[in-house]
């Protein structure tokens, strides 16, 4: 018996691991809240404390067959890159902006990937892409409007939070090549110790201090590591390996809905009417756009 081939008695097993990996990152915006530091210090501890977890495991798991190449450690290095300005985009917007808008616009990465894709690999996309395209620019929209209107401070998280899209989809298709090429665990502590350093260099630029914040802080910094990064990432990563795509792109929407239900009683965030429905719209669009891209990859028959 192949020792990946899970039992039947556990083929509950991924989608609990999905719905696992989908609340670990909807706490996300909650830690960064409550960790009390500024954002991108956040970031920064959230990776270290990762990389010193995830190292020993790396190196006991090479030491007995070593893949690691010079070639092959560009993709993870260039996906550290990306995550760290993700990370400090990101951190930031959750301080300026309420915690759903912050993730529902950090999650339009699938917009940035479908937009390289044809911009850059000339890669055409069925008429559905467009229209999802639309409806996510229309929702994103009504709630970058409605914020600079009501205060100009939220709407500059947006636009953070856009940014971190933006990177986010840079990590995305920087993962895509380099797990060619890599095993998981392999990728993903090369892609955080990089990025640990990338976001230290961030750190030392402006000027951040990394030491005197309280326990608290301390906690949620090692709680961002544990739960966001780890099991978060982790699980969902479990659930893409045995779960079709068209089951895991639609549920991971859900995403920023429990964010936006969690931030009622756990940050006092109630959401304003025009921001559901602009937030409704967006997710509609970044679901069109996301299922028009994967069946445009799809093989098609002679």
């Amino acid at each position: 018996m192949n020792i990946f081939t899970i039992p039947k008695s556990s083929k509950f097993l991924p989608y609990i691991a999905l719905a696992t990996g989908i609340l670990a990152l909807s706490l996300t915006a909650m830690f960064v809240r409550w960790a009390d530091a500024p954002a991108t210090i956040t970031g920064f501890y959230r990776l270290l404390i990762t990389s010193l977890i995830l190292l020993p495991l790396f190196t006991w798991k090479n030491s007995k067959n070593n893949r690691i190449t010079r070639r092959n450690l560009i993709f993870p290095i260039l996906g550290g890159l990306f995550t760290a300005f993700d990370f400090a985009f990101w951190n930031s917007s959750v301080l300026y902006t309420t915690a759903s808008n912050a993730t529902l616009l950090g999650n339009t990465a699938p917009i940035w990937v479908a937009l390289v894709t044809i911009f850059i690999f000339r890669h055409r996309l069925p008429k559905g892409f467009w229209f999802g395209l639309t409806l996510t620019l229309g929702g994103a929209a009504l709630v970058l409007g409605n914020d600079f209107i009501i205060h100009p401070r939220l709407g500059m998280g947006d636009l953070m939070a856009l940014a971190a899209g933006f990177f986010y989809a840079g990590y995305l298709l920087s993962t895509q090549r380099g797990r060619e090429s890599l095993d998981p665990l392999s990728y993903m502590t090369i892609m955080v110790i990089s990025a640990s350093l990338f976001s230290l260099f961030i750190n030392l630029i402006l000027g951040f201090p990394f030491s005197g914040y309280s326990q608290q802080s301390w906690l949620v910094f090692l709680a961002l590591a544990l739960v966001s990064q780890i099991l978060g990432y982790m699980s969902v990563s479990y659930a893409l390996g045995h779960l079709p795509a068209s089951v895991v792109a639609p549920t991971m929407i859900g995403q920023p809905i429990l964010t936006t239900l969690l931030a009622i009683p756990l940050l006092g965030e109630l959401p304003q009417s025009i921001q559901l429905i602009g937030g409704m719209i967006t997710l509609a669009g970044i679901y069109l756009v996301h299922n028009s891209y994967n069946k445009s990859l799809a093989p098609t028959k002679d």
